[in-house]
Protein backbone atom coordinates (compact mmCIF):
# COMPACT_ATOMS: atom_id res chain seq x y z
CA UNK A 1 0.00 0.00 0.00
CA UNK A 2 1.10 3.46 -0.59
CA UNK A 3 1.28 6.25 1.70
CA UNK A 4 1.71 9.87 1.20
CA UNK A 5 4.91 11.22 3.09
CA UNK A 6 3.21 13.47 5.95
CA UNK A 7 4.92 17.08 4.37
CA UNK A 8 2.76 16.65 1.57
CA UNK A 9 -0.13 15.59 3.69
CA UNK A 10 0.11 18.75 5.64
CA UNK A 11 0.69 21.29 2.92
CA UNK A 12 -2.47 19.87 0.82
CA UNK A 13 -4.51 20.55 4.26
CA UNK A 14 -2.99 24.40 4.15
CA UNK A 15 -3.69 24.34 0.80
CA UNK A 16 -7.18 23.47 0.84
CA UNK A 17 -8.04 25.29 4.12
CA UNK A 18 -7.81 22.65 6.70
CA UNK A 19 -9.24 19.66 4.76
CA UNK A 20 -11.95 21.81 3.38
CA UNK A 21 -13.31 21.33 -0.01
CA UNK A 22 -11.62 23.81 -2.89
CA UNK A 23 -15.20 25.20 -3.44
CA UNK A 24 -15.50 25.91 0.23
CA UNK A 25 -11.62 27.60 0.00
CA UNK A 26 -12.42 29.88 -2.61
CA UNK A 27 -15.23 31.00 -0.55
CA UNK A 28 -13.60 31.65 2.29
CA UNK A 29 -11.10 33.41 0.10
CA UNK A 30 -13.43 35.57 -1.32
CA UNK A 31 -15.07 36.57 2.17
CA UNK A 32 -18.31 34.38 1.63
CA UNK A 33 -19.59 31.61 4.54
CA UNK A 34 -19.08 28.66 2.89
CA UNK A 35 -22.02 27.12 5.05
CA UNK A 36 -24.05 29.38 3.72
CA UNK A 37 -24.13 26.80 0.52
CA UNK A 38 -25.48 23.96 2.47
CA UNK A 39 -27.49 25.81 4.57
CA UNK A 40 -31.66 25.70 3.73
CA UNK A 41 -33.50 28.37 3.11
CA UNK A 42 -35.61 28.67 6.00
CA UNK A 43 -31.89 28.85 7.73
CA UNK A 44 -31.27 31.69 5.37
CA UNK A 45 -34.44 33.91 5.84
CA UNK A 46 -33.69 33.95 9.77
CA UNK A 47 -30.00 34.60 8.87
CA UNK A 48 -31.08 37.03 7.34
CA UNK A 49 -34.38 37.89 9.71
CA UNK A 50 -31.65 38.57 12.38
CA UNK A 51 -29.98 41.04 10.61
CA UNK A 52 -33.39 43.68 10.30
CA UNK A 53 -33.07 45.18 14.29
CA UNK A 54 -36.50 46.72 14.12
CA UNK A 55 -37.99 43.36 12.92
CA UNK A 56 -36.49 41.41 15.77
CA UNK A 57 -37.21 44.15 18.47
CA UNK A 58 -40.72 43.99 17.22
CA UNK A 59 -40.72 40.13 17.06
CA UNK A 60 -39.63 40.44 21.12
CA UNK A 61 -42.70 43.05 21.70
CA UNK A 62 -45.22 40.94 19.93
CA UNK A 63 -44.10 37.86 21.70
CA UNK A 64 -44.16 39.54 24.52
CA UNK A 65 -48.20 40.92 24.31
CA UNK A 66 -48.56 37.22 23.17
CA UNK A 67 -47.26 35.97 26.73
CA UNK A 68 -49.65 38.57 28.47
CA UNK A 69 -52.59 36.35 26.30
CA UNK A 70 -52.35 33.36 27.98
CA UNK A 71 -51.54 34.36 31.23
CA UNK A 72 -53.84 37.11 31.35
CA UNK A 73 -55.46 36.25 34.76
CA UNK A 74 -52.14 35.62 36.58
CA UNK A 75 -50.85 39.03 34.89
CA UNK A 76 -53.82 41.21 36.02
CA UNK A 77 -54.58 42.82 39.14
CA UNK A 78 -58.05 42.23 39.48
CA UNK A 79 -60.88 40.58 36.81
CA UNK A 80 -62.09 42.86 34.33
CA UNK A 81 -65.34 43.26 35.65
CA UNK A 82 -64.60 44.16 39.78
CA UNK A 83 -65.84 48.03 40.48
CA UNK A 84 -65.99 49.68 43.08
CA UNK A 85 -68.10 52.76 42.87
CA UNK A 86 -66.44 55.17 45.20
CA UNK A 87 -63.45 55.28 42.95
CA UNK A 88 -65.04 56.54 39.44
CA UNK A 89 -62.64 58.32 37.08
CA UNK A 90 -60.05 57.76 39.83
CA UNK A 91 -56.01 58.78 38.89
CA UNK A 92 -53.23 56.58 38.24
CA UNK A 93 -51.18 55.76 41.27
CA UNK A 94 -47.48 56.05 41.15
CA UNK A 95 -45.70 53.26 42.74
CA UNK A 96 -43.58 54.48 45.41
CA UNK A 97 -40.19 52.85 46.08
CA UNK A 98 -38.67 52.84 49.86
CA UNK A 99 -35.03 51.14 50.49
CA UNK A 100 -33.42 50.65 54.01
CA UNK A 101 -30.69 47.87 54.45
CA UNK A 102 -32.80 46.64 58.01
CA UNK A 103 -36.16 46.61 56.16
CA UNK A 104 -34.65 46.24 52.71
CA UNK A 105 -37.20 47.21 49.40
CA UNK A 106 -40.80 48.01 50.45
CA UNK A 107 -42.90 49.32 47.25
CA UNK A 108 -46.01 50.94 47.80
CA UNK A 109 -48.93 53.60 46.41
CA UNK A 110 -50.55 56.04 48.26
CA UNK A 111 -54.37 56.12 48.83
CA UNK A 112 -56.67 58.11 47.44
CA UNK A 113 -58.80 61.19 49.43
CA UNK A 114 -62.11 61.42 47.53
CA UNK A 115 -64.34 64.85 47.97
CA UNK A 116 -67.31 66.22 45.64
CA UNK A 117 -67.40 69.11 44.49
CA UNK A 118 -70.03 71.41 45.67
CA UNK A 119 -71.11 73.02 42.64
CA UNK A 120 -70.93 70.41 40.14
CA UNK A 121 -71.00 67.40 42.63
CA UNK A 122 -68.20 65.53 40.23
CA UNK A 123 -66.09 63.23 42.41
CA UNK A 124 -62.30 64.91 43.00
CA UNK A 125 -59.35 61.94 43.58
CA UNK A 126 -56.47 63.53 45.25
CA UNK A 127 -53.40 62.07 46.80
CA UNK A 128 -53.50 60.82 50.69
CA UNK A 129 -50.17 60.72 51.32
CA UNK A 130 -51.15 59.38 55.01
CA UNK A 131 -52.54 56.12 53.61
CA UNK A 132 -50.37 53.64 52.36
CA UNK A 133 -51.40 50.81 50.45
CA UNK A 134 -48.24 48.15 50.20
CA UNK A 135 -47.43 46.17 47.55
CA UNK A 136 -45.89 42.88 46.62
CA UNK A 137 -44.83 40.14 43.97
CA UNK A 138 -47.52 37.25 44.16
CA UNK A 139 -50.05 38.70 46.53
CA UNK A 140 -53.75 36.80 47.32
CA UNK A 141 -55.97 38.53 45.40
CA UNK A 142 -59.33 37.70 43.53
CA UNK A 143 -59.85 34.05 42.76
CA UNK A 144 -59.76 32.85 39.12
CA UNK A 145 -59.33 29.80 37.06
CA UNK A 146 -56.08 29.33 34.80
CA UNK A 147 -56.99 28.72 31.23
CA UNK A 148 -60.52 27.94 32.91
CA UNK A 149 -58.95 24.51 34.55
CA UNK A 150 -56.67 25.95 37.08
CA UNK A 151 -58.19 27.27 40.04
CA UNK A 152 -56.06 30.56 41.39
CA UNK A 153 -55.74 33.43 43.44
CA UNK A 154 -51.82 34.23 43.23
CA UNK A 155 -51.40 37.34 40.56
CA UNK A 156 -48.08 38.78 39.78
CA UNK A 157 -47.95 41.96 41.41
CA UNK A 158 -50.39 44.42 43.28
CA UNK A 159 -51.72 44.79 46.78
CA UNK A 160 -50.94 42.84 50.04
CA UNK A 161 -54.23 43.22 51.91
CA UNK A 162 -57.15 41.62 49.03
CA UNK A 163 -59.76 44.08 50.11
CA UNK A 164 -57.63 46.98 48.83
CA UNK A 165 -57.16 48.07 45.32
CA UNK A 166 -54.09 50.06 43.59
CA UNK A 167 -55.02 51.75 39.80
CA UNK A 168 -51.52 52.02 38.48
CA UNK A 169 -53.17 53.35 34.90
CA UNK A 170 -56.10 54.83 36.49
CA UNK A 171 -60.13 53.50 36.97
CA UNK A 172 -63.32 54.03 34.09
CA UNK A 173 -66.36 55.54 34.74
CA UNK A 174 -67.86 52.11 36.97
CA UNK A 175 -64.70 51.92 39.05
CA UNK A 176 -62.88 49.48 37.38
CA UNK A 177 -59.10 48.78 37.03
CA UNK A 178 -57.95 49.78 33.94
CA UNK A 179 -54.69 48.11 33.64
CA UNK A 180 -56.70 44.91 34.25
CA UNK A 181 -59.12 45.42 31.44
CA UNK A 182 -56.33 46.26 28.66
CA UNK A 183 -54.69 43.06 29.79
CA UNK A 184 -57.65 41.38 29.46
CA UNK A 185 -58.80 42.95 26.51
CA UNK A 186 -55.72 41.84 24.72
CA UNK A 187 -56.80 38.26 24.56
CA UNK A 188 -59.87 38.74 22.77
CA UNK A 189 -58.30 41.64 20.25
CA UNK A 190 -55.41 39.78 19.39
CA UNK A 191 -57.08 35.98 19.06
CA UNK A 192 -59.38 37.70 16.78
CA UNK A 193 -56.59 38.49 14.40
CA UNK A 194 -55.50 35.12 14.60
CA UNK A 195 -58.77 33.29 13.67
CA UNK A 196 -59.26 35.54 11.10
CA UNK A 197 -55.72 35.15 9.28
CA UNK A 198 -56.12 31.53 9.54
CA UNK A 199 -59.78 31.85 8.07
CA UNK A 200 -58.24 34.21 5.45
CA UNK A 201 -55.52 32.27 4.49
CA UNK A 202 -57.44 29.21 3.61
CA UNK A 203 -59.66 31.19 1.86
CA UNK A 204 -56.81 32.90 0.07
CA UNK A 205 -54.48 30.18 -0.68
CA UNK A 206 -57.85 27.78 -1.42
CA UNK A 207 -59.28 30.69 -4.18
CA UNK A 208 -55.99 32.21 -5.10
CA UNK A 209 -54.23 28.38 -6.02
CA UNK A 210 -57.35 27.56 -8.34
CA UNK A 211 -56.86 31.29 -9.93
CA UNK A 212 -53.39 31.41 -10.48
CA UNK A 213 -53.01 27.43 -11.04
CA UNK A 214 -55.95 26.45 -13.54
CA UNK A 215 -56.13 30.25 -15.44
CA UNK A 216 -58.88 30.54 -17.94
CA UNK A 217 -62.87 30.69 -16.87
CA UNK A 218 -62.21 29.92 -13.14
CA UNK A 219 -59.55 32.80 -13.19
CA UNK A 220 -61.59 35.03 -14.70
CA UNK A 221 -65.00 34.08 -12.12
CA UNK A 222 -62.58 34.40 -8.78
CA UNK A 223 -61.20 37.87 -10.04
CA UNK A 224 -64.45 39.17 -10.99
CA UNK A 225 -65.77 38.09 -7.27
CA UNK A 226 -62.41 39.77 -5.47
CA UNK A 227 -62.73 42.80 -8.08
CA UNK A 228 -66.39 43.25 -6.75
CA UNK A 229 -65.46 42.32 -2.66
CA UNK A 230 -62.53 44.66 -3.20
CA UNK A 231 -64.35 47.61 -4.82
CA UNK A 232 -67.14 47.98 -2.02
CA UNK A 233 -66.15 50.80 0.36
CA UNK A 234 -65.07 49.27 3.97
CA UNK A 235 -67.34 51.21 6.06
CA UNK A 236 -70.66 50.36 4.55
CA UNK A 237 -69.93 46.65 4.36
CA UNK A 238 -68.99 46.55 7.77
CA UNK A 239 -72.56 48.36 8.49
CA UNK A 240 -74.34 45.96 6.30
CA UNK A 241 -72.79 42.84 7.69
CA UNK A 242 -72.77 43.73 11.31
CA UNK A 243 -76.65 44.94 11.34
CA UNK A 244 -76.96 41.35 10.31
CA UNK A 245 -75.82 40.10 13.52
CA UNK A 246 -78.63 40.08 15.87
CA UNK A 247 -78.89 42.55 18.95
CA UNK A 248 -80.14 39.88 21.73
CA UNK A 249 -76.50 37.52 20.70
CA UNK A 250 -74.25 37.24 23.69
CA UNK A 251 -71.06 38.13 23.64
CA UNK A 252 -69.39 34.70 22.44
CA UNK A 253 -71.57 34.61 19.76
CA UNK A 254 -70.71 38.21 18.82
CA UNK A 255 -67.17 37.11 19.00
CA UNK A 256 -67.63 34.69 16.37
CA UNK A 257 -69.53 36.81 14.14
CA UNK A 258 -66.87 39.68 14.04
CA UNK A 259 -63.71 37.23 13.21
CA UNK A 260 -66.15 35.75 10.41
CA UNK A 261 -66.90 39.00 9.19
CA UNK A 262 -63.23 40.19 9.23
CA UNK A 263 -62.06 36.86 7.24
CA UNK A 264 -64.92 37.53 4.46
CA UNK A 265 -63.39 40.66 4.14
CA UNK A 266 -59.98 39.87 4.25
CA UNK A 267 -58.87 36.83 2.39
CA UNK A 268 -58.80 39.16 -0.95
CA UNK A 269 -55.70 40.94 -0.65
CA UNK A 270 -54.08 37.50 -0.02
CA UNK A 271 -55.59 35.43 -2.85
CA UNK A 272 -54.23 37.87 -5.07
CA UNK A 273 -50.63 37.41 -3.37
CA UNK A 274 -51.62 33.36 -3.99
CA UNK A 275 -52.35 33.99 -7.59
CA UNK A 276 -49.38 36.06 -8.15
CA UNK A 277 -47.20 33.22 -7.12
CA UNK A 278 -48.84 30.38 -8.47
CA UNK A 279 -48.90 31.88 -12.19
CA UNK A 280 -44.72 32.58 -11.64
CA UNK A 281 -44.08 29.21 -10.81
CA UNK A 282 -46.83 27.14 -12.84
CA UNK A 283 -44.18 27.41 -15.60
CA UNK A 284 -40.91 26.46 -13.77
CA UNK A 285 -38.54 24.54 -14.62
CA UNK A 286 -39.41 22.17 -11.44
CA UNK A 287 -43.22 22.20 -11.73
CA UNK A 288 -42.79 21.23 -15.48
CA UNK A 289 -40.64 18.47 -14.12
CA UNK A 290 -42.91 17.31 -11.58
CA UNK A 291 -45.92 17.03 -14.37
CA UNK A 292 -44.01 14.96 -16.83
CA UNK A 293 -42.97 12.97 -13.77
CA UNK A 294 -46.56 11.81 -13.98
CA UNK A 295 -47.31 13.70 -10.58
CA UNK A 296 -50.83 14.30 -9.75
CA UNK A 297 -52.17 18.25 -9.23
CA UNK A 298 -52.83 18.15 -5.57
CA UNK A 299 -49.39 16.83 -5.02
CA UNK A 300 -47.61 19.51 -7.85
CA UNK A 301 -50.00 21.71 -5.23
CA UNK A 302 -48.79 20.90 -2.01
CA UNK A 303 -45.82 18.96 -2.44
CA UNK A 304 -43.97 21.46 -4.72
CA UNK A 305 -45.99 24.60 -5.57
CA UNK A 306 -47.01 25.49 -1.82
CA UNK A 307 -43.43 25.22 0.05
CA UNK A 308 -41.37 27.51 -2.45
CA UNK A 309 -43.15 29.90 -1.91
CA UNK A 310 -44.28 29.71 1.78
CA UNK A 311 -41.74 32.52 3.03
CA UNK A 312 -43.97 35.22 0.70
CA UNK A 313 -47.49 33.90 2.69
CA UNK A 314 -45.94 34.07 6.04
CA UNK A 315 -44.60 37.79 4.94
CA UNK A 316 -48.37 38.79 3.53
CA UNK A 317 -49.98 36.59 6.58
CA UNK A 318 -48.05 38.43 9.65
CA UNK A 319 -48.66 42.07 7.42
CA UNK A 320 -52.53 40.93 7.49
CA UNK A 321 -52.89 40.56 11.35
CA UNK A 322 -51.98 44.27 12.43
CA UNK A 323 -55.14 44.87 9.76
CA UNK A 324 -57.39 42.31 11.37
CA UNK A 325 -56.82 44.12 15.05
CA UNK A 326 -57.09 47.35 13.69
CA UNK A 327 -60.32 46.04 11.94
CA UNK A 328 -61.84 44.95 15.41
CA UNK A 329 -61.09 47.62 16.84
CA UNK A 330 -62.52 50.09 14.79
CA UNK A 331 -65.71 48.18 14.39
CA UNK A 332 -66.07 47.62 18.40
CA UNK A 333 -65.12 51.58 18.47
CA UNK A 334 -68.31 52.33 16.26
CA UNK A 335 -70.31 50.17 18.28
CA UNK A 336 -70.75 47.80 15.58
CA UNK A 337 -68.65 44.87 16.97
CA UNK A 338 -68.31 43.57 20.40
CA UNK A 339 -70.03 45.46 23.32
CA UNK A 340 -69.95 45.06 26.93
CA UNK A 341 -69.65 42.97 29.17
CA UNK A 342 -67.13 41.73 26.61
CA UNK A 343 -63.83 43.62 27.19
CA UNK A 344 -61.29 44.21 24.11
CA UNK A 345 -59.74 47.18 23.18
CA UNK A 346 -62.24 48.67 20.83
CA UNK A 347 -64.92 48.24 23.88
CA UNK A 348 -62.29 50.04 25.94
CA UNK A 349 -61.91 52.85 23.42
CA UNK A 350 -65.68 53.41 23.44
CA UNK A 351 -65.37 55.21 26.75
CA UNK A 352 -63.32 57.84 25.11
CA UNK A 353 -65.42 58.78 22.61
CA UNK A 354 -66.39 62.27 24.73
CA UNK A 355 -64.05 64.94 24.57
CA UNK A 356 -65.57 65.97 27.97
CA UNK A 357 -64.72 62.76 29.27
CA UNK A 358 -60.83 63.01 27.63
CA UNK A 359 -60.44 65.58 29.42
CA UNK A 360 -61.86 64.50 32.60
CA UNK A 361 -59.22 61.07 32.72
CA UNK A 362 -56.79 61.47 29.97
CA UNK A 363 -55.98 57.95 30.72
CA UNK A 364 -58.75 56.35 29.38
CA UNK A 365 -56.77 56.48 25.85
CA UNK A 366 -54.31 54.16 27.17
CA UNK A 367 -55.74 51.16 25.12
CA UNK A 368 -55.25 53.30 21.94
CA UNK A 369 -51.37 53.15 22.96
CA UNK A 370 -51.74 49.32 23.65
CA UNK A 371 -53.29 49.14 19.79
CA UNK A 372 -50.17 51.28 18.31
CA UNK A 373 -47.74 49.42 20.09
CA UNK A 374 -48.50 45.91 18.65
CA UNK A 375 -49.78 47.11 15.58
CA UNK A 376 -46.33 48.92 14.86
CA UNK A 377 -44.22 45.95 16.30
CA UNK A 378 -46.48 43.55 14.11
CA UNK A 379 -45.69 45.49 11.18
CA UNK A 380 -42.24 45.76 11.32
CA UNK A 381 -41.87 42.12 11.85
CA UNK A 382 -43.48 41.60 8.63
CA UNK A 383 -41.74 43.90 7.15
CA UNK A 384 -38.59 41.99 8.18
CA UNK A 385 -39.86 38.81 7.03
CA UNK A 386 -41.12 40.39 3.60
CA UNK A 387 -37.16 41.57 3.48
CA UNK A 388 -35.97 37.82 4.34
CA UNK A 389 -38.39 36.05 2.09
CA UNK A 390 -36.34 35.76 -0.68
CA UNK A 391 -32.41 35.19 1.59
CA UNK A 392 -30.42 35.71 -2.11
CA UNK A 393 -30.99 39.40 -2.55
Amino acid sequence: MLSWPRALVRKGRRDTGGGSSPEESAAREAGADPELGRASQWRLVWRKFRKHKLAVGGAVVVLAVYLVVVFAEFLAPASASATDERLTYAPPQTIQVDFSFSDGLDLYVYGYETRRDPETFEQKHTVDTSQKIPLRLLPRGESYEMWGLIPMDRHLFGPVDADQRAYFLGADRSGRDLLSRIIHGARVSLSIGLIGVVVSFALGLFFGGISGYFGGAPDTIIQRIIEFLMAIPTLPLWLALSAAVPPDWGPLMRYFAITTILSVIGWTGLARVVRGRFLSLREDDFVIAARLDGCGRRRIIFRHMVPSMSSHVIASLSMAVPAMILGETAMSFLGLGLQSPAVSWGVLLQEAQNVRTIETAPWLMLPGLAVFVTVLAMNFVGDGLRDSADPYK
